[in-house]
């Protein structure tokens, strides 16, 4: 958005924290959001959460922890500040063929977690980019690897086609 609108004054805070859980992102929601009262703000939370119940580590997040922690952050939300919220879908960017290895078993788990992002967005009226469903669409066209080093973390291209959604998302 500042390279696009470079004029208009958007002050960014970034308080993604890798490897964080929904769990965890509820915890620190008021020092992290909350105390800024943000005009808008993005939510982009997930994949950490499936893979630790998959892992079944003891700070695991099954999907029904997962709505609950972000149902919990929405409403908090909605009811004390008020900001307009952009949802994205966790994504996982592979095209395995399902042949039992671990790619294969977190894409099979990740539409579980996708559609809790979906109900929210619908329950609290929120913008929604489906994330996931993007990278399937890139990845007719080119390998993994040109997107990401590896599933959950984008590199350059992977980065430009979440900035792209979100510029779009955000000015419909």
């Amino acid at each position: 958005m500042t390279a696009k609108y470079p004029e208009r004054e958007i002050r960014w805070i970034n308080k993604g924290i890798g490897g964080n859980r929904v769990t965890q992102l509820a915890e620190r929601w008021t020092d992290d959001v909350i105390r800024h009262e943000p005009d808008w703000l993005s939510i982009l939370i997930g994949i950490n959460d499936l893979h630790s119940s998959l892992r079944q580590m003891e700070a695991m997040v099954p999907v029904e922890l997962y709505r609950e922690k972000y149902e919990e952050i929405l409403a908090r939300t909605r009811d004390e500040v008020g900001a307009q919220v952009l949802l994205l879908d966790p994504f996982y960017i592979s095209a395995d063929g399902g042949n039992g290895s671990w790619r294969s078993i977190v894409l099979e788990a990740l539409p579980a977690y996708i559609e809790v992002v979906q109900e929210m967005a619908a329950k609290f009226g929120c913008r929604h980019i489906a994330t996931h469903d993007l990278f399937t669409q890139h990845l007719e066209h080119r390998e993994s690897e040109d997107f990401c080093p590896e599933p959950v973390h984008p590199g350059p291209a992977g980065h430009m086609i979440i900035a792209n959604a979100v510029v779009d998302a955000l000015t419909e």
